[in-house]
């Protein structure tokens, strides 16, 4: 069992960009505060988020311009007019509008980097924070400087000695880009100040932070730029072989996600550093951790660059306890969660259990079949992590409206409670499951509809939007899930 799970806890899931306030989405400021507090008064000890990187324009923290760095959108621009680095007129000016976030974090680098001239000690934490991420942060200010100067475009388009990284060529481009490189680096330096404070108030209430890892990273990064020997791309920078899945139950055509795949034999050659740093960088965020797509660690499937869904490829071991050994040695205990949703091996199970990680049960996948259905809760085990739904999915009330009848009745059949108050039967279920961790979006907890769904997948348009309406829960909720929670021993 995993013994970083140390009691039943239940959780609810929201991302920093559907946090309410006064910018056009959520930022570490006031709003994450009271929302911690409100997850106390309702009974609630883990926050769960998605992925914190900066996103491509698209906007899922799923496809994230490094799997090191932070979402400088999500800075609380008021903290900066505290700290005299922005004029409260240009903060005003932004609310509301995103594209107007960036030239406030300009003008506030050039005032913080104008003060370390003067304060010795805040350049000493500027110093001593660029030691401290030397494994990512000069390439990923760079990558950043480049895409600005290039128009946005990838990096594999970018002139030959840049996108090769000729030393010469790459020193040129930090003289010519430096206000761009440091205002990056400011941009960094302040999400971890923001951010370690709201872990910090959300460790003085008792709440966990469990966060997220998506296997892969993107095509265009920061990371597959700076390592490009670690990834399936060719002399030109192109991809020749991707990642996705084959044809299933859901997609005839199977998933092509188009990230790069690893040379797991290169990684293996130092000991799979660069996978140890992402992880250890992670993991001074949260305190828990979620890696998406688990069943890739132990095989992925292997799809020709060229092809254009998942039909063609081929499955190939993954040195998954390798890996996760060369983890558990430099790291000590791994507070992961492996998403082992879909078609799972025999092998992908033994893997997760022989490193004592918990897998997700999701109740929107347990109805409308038979009683074998290993997602109902009868079959729940207490080392896994159960949901009603995840970020993925539609909202619980806006599934339950969508569902054949005969699903529908199963669920009143299986329940046996009234379903006039969905989604309220499967949250108490999610609750009283035996799994150790319940986790229930926030959505859920607001009775909201399909309007309010995060994300759907294969889609790019109208997805991550969300917002929730106020900080905390209203108190009827509260006091409705703190009852529930107690009943549950949660």
């Amino acid at each position: 069992m995993s013994h970083w799970i140390d009691r039943r806890r239940a959780g609810v899931l929201l991302h920093i960009s559907s946090l309410p306030g006064p910018f056009d989405q959520g930022v570490l400021g006031e709003e994450a505060f009271h929302f911690v507090d409100g997850l106390v008064e309702g009974g609630f000890s883990v926050w769960q988020i998605l992925p914190l990187g900066p996103t491509h324009s698209h906007g899922s923290p799923y496809e994230s311009l490094s799997a090191f760095a932070c979402n400088p959108d999500f800075l609380d621009l008021r903290q900066l007019v505290a700290q005299g680095w922005l004029a409260d007129a240009s903060c005003q000016a932004v609310m509301g509008k995103r594209s107007s976030h960036e030239t406030a974090r300009t003008e506030a680098a050039a005032a913080f980097w104008a003060q370390t001239e003067s304060d010795e000690s805040l350049a000493k934490a500027v110093q001593h924070f660029r030691a401290e991420q030397a494994d990512w942060l000069a390439d990923y200010a760079l990558f950043v400087a480049l895409k600005r100067a290039h128009t946005n475009q990838p990096w594999w388009q970018w002139p030959s000695k840049l996108m090769r990284r000729y030393p010469e060529a790459l020193h040129a481009a930090q003289q010519a880009h430096k206000a761009c490189i440091q205002q990056t680096e400011f941009e960094q330096f302040v999400f971890a100040q923001q951010w370690q404070t709201v872990k910090a108030h959300a460790e003085s209430r008792g709440v966990l932070i469990l966060g997220d890892l998506p296997i892969y990273v993107a095509h265009d990064s920061a990371d597959v730029w700076s390592h490009q020997h670690l990834f399936t791309i060719d002399d030109s920078g192109l991809c020749f072989e991707v990642a996705g899945v084959p044809p299933d139950y859901f997609s005839a055509t199977g998933q092509r996600w188009g990230n790069p795949l690893y040379h797991w034999e290169k990684l293996k050659e130092d000991n799979y550093h660069w996978w140890v740093k992402r992880v250890q960088v992670q993991l001074t965020r949260m305190h828990m951790m979620r890696i998406d797509h688990f069943r890739g660690l132990e095989a992925y499937w292997a799809i020709p660059g060229e092809s254009q869904d998942g039909r063609i490829g081929e499955w190939r071991p993954a040195p998954g306890a390798e890996l996760l050994e060369a983890l558990q040695s430099n790291l000590g205990r791994l507070p992961l969660v492996a998403e082992d949703l879909g078609l799972i091996t025999p092998e992908v199970h033994a893997l997760r259990e022989r490193f004592g990680l918990p897998g997700m049960k999701i109740l929107q996948f347990a109805f409308g079949g038979g009683a074998d259905n290993l997602y109902l809760p009868h079959h729940h085990e207490p080392d896994s992590v159960v949901y009603t739904g995840t970020h993925d999915n539609d909202t619980t009330f806006g599934w339950f409206q969508s569902q054949p009848e005969h699903c529908r009745n199963h669920v009143a059949e299986y329940l046996g409670m009234p379903l006039d108050d969905m989604p309220w039967p499967l949250i108490r279920s999610v609750l009283a499951s035996t799994a150790r961790l319940a986790v229930v979006p926030m959505q859920d907890l607001l009775s909201l509809g399909s309007d309010a769904r995060l994300n759907t997948p294969g889609t790019l348009d109208g997805n991550w939007n969300w917002r929730m309406p106020r900080a905390e829960l209203p108190l009827e909720i509260r006091a409705k899930t703190h009852a529930m929670n107690k009943l549950y021993n949660r």
